[in-house]
């Protein structure tokens, strides 16, 4: 009863009694003494926090739209009207085990969500007629008057291009020019009744690796679409043409982002996103954008004729490979081999040879056959160059006057024809190949190759032809053997096969054995 008393007695203390009051009948013996629990404090971190896109956001928005393309087209169902846009070529022209390839079989012709709408049927109900097949991508104001910068595939064969703003504002376009080698493309509004809010194109070659960049682009067609990321590699090359030197970002960029701006923090152009590489179709954090150096370039060329013209060289060039250099006796693996040149074109015109490796252009140092490829198309039709060759062993210098680059390049054969030669198998073991004399007379058919040999490990297959070893033709076992020893005399330990298959011609470099 007591006890109760005491409870009672003590919550009325509680209820009557300030704190003040409390805290004396504490210290007076009234009441027992208990500590008051401690509350932690919220977290707070003192620490460098990462920068808002929300002002770069805000100001770029406005110049950034979505471009729908609309196409007059006759197709059956099983018949795809898409075109990925390099270099003219389809999806169905690349190599079975491009990723591209896989990319566009799966998601690519008809996919709602990359905003390809599915055919309308005829009224009757009774299969498909006439379709408007319309295709949906980004793009970008570069001027006030209503110049718009996307994608060559985007655009590609459509009829009618609808621009929609931002806000939401719709309004038609004509087609400037594009250009498939690049994959751009200029669309023009037409008539326009006001003045765009544009962006420039930003020096890319001041970005670094670890940079960040915003995209802004049409997403499966959702509009507005805001994400962020880094600069993850450059110069990479996807095998999309000779011209590939793209931005690698890992922003979310997917289907529908084709021919949208990706933005430094000061809300310039560094990039144009072209491609991504994904197994399943969605964002992987991969995305290939086409460099502002480039487009700027391509698209003043197109705002100005409608077209790109481009320096052609003619000649099919494969890398400088450290064995190969060592076979020909350059210091260095860099510069661009000629694998041939093609009949009728300036190179062969001017002299380039078979073999020749060449090392700079009008003094300037060529890296790689990518190099040279941009390089030679810098320069207008009719320009003449001083090209560098090394050939021999020695250095030497050929002046050619470009042609235009022409839209389709092929290999030149050869015209000569010889007499069958006897198909006697001959051995050349200490290069792990089996040859015998080929039935047109034209090198040696290799029968064999020993699958622990450096021939193997170069990927030399039977059924390939040696047609030249270190730029001198061979017709037999003895050829080759002569040209080995003049080899080793001369101090090499390599020597340069060409070797010929049904997909073209090439160099591979092989130790000599020395015996």
């Amino acid at each position: 009863m007591s006890a109760q008393i005491g409870r009672s007695k003590f919550k009325t203390i509680l209820r009557n009694s300030t704190a003040a009051g409390l805290a004396a009948a504490m210290l007076a013996g009234a009441l027992p003494i208990a500590v008051a629990p401690a509350y932690a404090e919220p977290v707070k971190v003192e620490a460098a926090q990462v920068p808002s896109f929300a002002d770069v956001v805000e100001a770029v928005s406005p110049a950034v739209v979505s471009v729908r393309v609309q196409s007059n087209v006759e197709q059956t169902s099983d018949q795809s009207n898409f075109s990925f846009g390099f270099g003219g070529r389809g999806f169905e022209d690349l190599p079975d085990d491009h990723p591209l390839k896989r990319f566009f079989k799966e998601y690519g012709p008809d996919s709602e969500q990359f905003g390809r709408r599915a055919p309308e049927r005829r009224p009757d109900g009774r299969g498909q007629g006439r379709m408007r097949p319309i295709s949906q991508g980004s793009g970008f104001f570069i001027s006030e008057d209503g110049y718009i910068v996307t994608n060559n595939h985007v655009i590609n064969d459509g009829s009618t291009f609808t621009i929609v703003m931002n806000d939401g504002k719709e309004l038609n376009a004509k087609l400037v020019g594009s250009d498939s080698r690049t994959d751009l493309a200029l669309l023009k509004v037409e008539n326009p009744q006001q003045k765009f809010t544009y962006v420039t194109f930003a020096e890319d070659e001041n970005m670094r690796v670890g940079d960040w960049v915003v995209a802004v682009g049409n997403p499966f067609g959702l509009g507005g679409t805001v994400t962020a990321g880094i600069i993850s590699a450059r110069g990479r090359d996807i095998g999309s043409g000779p011209y590939d030197d793209y931005i690698q970002i890992d922003a979310a960029v997917n289907r529908g982002n084709s021919g949208g701006p990706d933005f430094n923090l000061a809300g310039e152009v560094v990039g144009i996103n072209t491609a991504i590489f994904s197994p399943s179709g969605g964002n992987v954090g991969i995305a290939f954008a086409i460099p502002s150096s480039v487009a700027k370039d391509v698209i003043a060329k197109l705002k100005d004729g409608g077209t790109v013209e481009r320096g052609w060289l003619g000649v099919q060039i494969q890398p400088v490979t450290e064995d190969i250099a060592d076979s020909l006796g350059l210091s260095e693996a860099s510069g661009a081999l000629v694998v041939a040149p093609q009949e009728g074109s300036p190179g062969a015109k001017a002299g380039i040879k078979q073999g020749d490796v060449v090392t700079a252009v009008n003094g300037e140092a060529v890296k790689d056959p990518r190099d040279l490829a941009k390089r030679i198309a810098a320069f207008d039709p009719g320009t003449t160059v001083d090209v560098s060759i090394w050939r021999d062993g020695k250095a030497t210098n050929i002046k050619v006057e470009l042609g235009q680059l022409p839209n389709e390049t092929a290999i030149a054969g050869t015209d000569s024809q010889s007499s069958p030669a006897p198909a006697t198998q001959q051995a050349l073991a200490n290069m792990g190949l089996s040859v015998a004399p080929a039935e047109d007379g034209k090198g040696l058919t290799i029968i064999d190759v020993d699958p622990a040999s450096d021939a193997a490990d170069k990927g030399i297959k039977s059924g390939e032809k040696i047609t030249s070893v270190n730029n001198q033709s061979v017709v037999s076992a003895d050829d080759v053997l002569k040209v080995l020893e003049q080899a080793k005399k001369d101090g090499r330990t390599k020597a340069l096969f060409q070797i010929e298959s049904e997909n073209g011609s090439r160099f591979v470099a092989l130790p000599i054995a020395q015996s």
